[in-house]
């Protein structure tokens, strides 16, 4: 019967209330009737996680949306955005104190749909601090919530083909990094900045709302003692460092997009080629997005991740030094490539890292760890840029922030396999 598929897990409540000693009968009827709901809602999904069908898929995809609205908008695309204040709506301000709108974005990944909302007024800010609360504090805010449970979902759905899952869903962050720039491209000299950012949010509006009717979970809610913050998990040596390197990769990770194409138009680029490099540098990151997701099913995330975010850090480091054509679209897809492996399997070792109950709090504490490096780390680089006049300084910071992630990530292999070899 349903009683006996029911999943007992440690520390954790189900969403309801048990019925004390003392209580009165028609409330311990209720208790049980609440009981009867949860188990009969998803008992049909009782058992080990499907690795596929409509079902899961549908989630997949319903993910896969919620991506490209909050990273493909929020993140991929902010290079757009950052060349546009700089050169028009801000152009008083620096580069570093530009991006700080853009970095804000990442940390507050803890709220709801009023993604759309901030979009619609994104398009009515005229000055620093309209722009900085809305499009960089409230944006990351409200597309918190819904990006960390698109990403937590997967593990619901998906064991043995996690990492496919993840690579299909992190596609949806590529996908929004190609649109929100091409679209940027075209439309603002044909309708101008306001009307840009309002065909924006309508594209939102649309993908997700059909996230939200595709999106469903397979095990039932619970109530986990501790609130959103589980200090146990941080017992397990690896984990900690594994959030540290989440710090010092971000630290240095966005760098080069960000700046991508003020350092383009700084060699005597056009504007217009200047936009695109950052719609080629999230098409190869798509291609590296699917790419991770078979390599990690076969050798394993850490595996997968550790090489190509050490060429990433490479890549940042000649970055500063393209300063023709093919030597910048070089540099772009090659680097496309390797941060979309890293980015697609970054929450997979956080997810593998504890039990399924409460892998959506160790995804959280990851990503809100990790935040800390997008926080500082682009406004960094631009105090960089401002004092050095050049990128060559901030290339040298951010590829040094990540090669010493590279490193904090070989430690973490070896504390979760105990030996050098195998797959982890």
């Amino acid at each position: 019967m349903l009683e006996e598929k029911t999943l007992v897990l440690p520390d954790i409540e189900l969403g309801f209330t048990s019925a004390g000693p003392n209580a009165i009968g028609d409330d311990q009827k209720i208790d049980e009737k609440t009981f009867q709901d949860i188990t009969d809602k998803y008992a049909k999904y009782a058992g080990g996680a499907p690795d596929g069908g409509l079902k899961a898929w549908s989630v997949i995809l319903a993910s896969m949306l919620t991506t490209l609205c909050t990273l493909g908008y929020v993140n991929s695309s902010w290079g757009i955005f950052q060349e546009y204040y700089e050169r028009v709506l801000l152009s008083k301000k620096s580069p570093s104190t530009i991006a700080w709108i853009g970095s804000v974005q990442i940390p507050f990944f803890t709220a709801s749909c009023g993604l759309i909302v901030c979009t619609f007024l994104t398009a009515e800010c005229k000055q620093y601090w309209q722009l900085l609360l809305v499009q960089g504090l409230f944006t990351g805010l409200f597309s918190g919530i819904i990006y960390g449970q698109a990403i937590s979902v997967v593990s619901h759905w998906f064991l043995e083909k996690k990492g496919t899952a993840l690579g299909i869903v992190s596609i949806g962050s590529s996908l929004g990094g190609i649109l929100f720039p091409i679209a940027g491209q075209n439309l603002i000299p044909c309708v101008g900045f306001k009307w840009t950012v309002r065909v924006f949010g309508f594209m939102m509006l649309v993908a997700l709302g059909i996230a939200n009717l595709a999106i469903d979970r397979r095990l039932p809610p619970v109530n986990v003692k501790g609130g959103l913050v589980n200090l146990s998990a941080f017992r397990n040596p690896a984990y900690t460092i594994y959030c540290v390197s989440g710090i010092a990769c971000y630290l240095g990770l966005y760098t080069m997009p960000t700046y991508l194409p003020v350092s383009a138009t700084a060699v005597g680029m056009s504007n217009s080629f200047s936009f695109f490099l950052i719609a080629i540098t999230n098409a190869s990151s798509g291609f590296g997005r699917l790419s991770a997701g078979f390599l990690a099913d076969h050798i394993g995330p850490l595996n997968a991740m550790i090489p190509f975010r050490g060429l990433a850090g490479i890549l940042t480091f000649a970055w500063p030094y393209a300063s023709s054509q093919g030597a910048l679209i070089s540099v772009s897809v090659l680097y496309g490539i390797a941060s979309g492996i890293y980015v697609s399997l970054m929450v997979a070792p956080a997810m593998a890292m504890g039990d399924v109950s409460d892998v959506g709090r160790r995804v959280g504490m990851f990503l809100t760890i990790a935040a800390l490096g997008t926080l500082v780390g682009t406004p960094t680089s631009g105090v960089i840029n401002a004092r050095t006049g050049g990128f060559k300084d901030p290339g040298f910071y951010a590829g040094g922030a990540v090669i010493f992630s590279v490193l904090l990530l070989c430690v973490v292999r070896y504390l979760q396999l105990g030996r050098l070899y195998g797959k982890c």
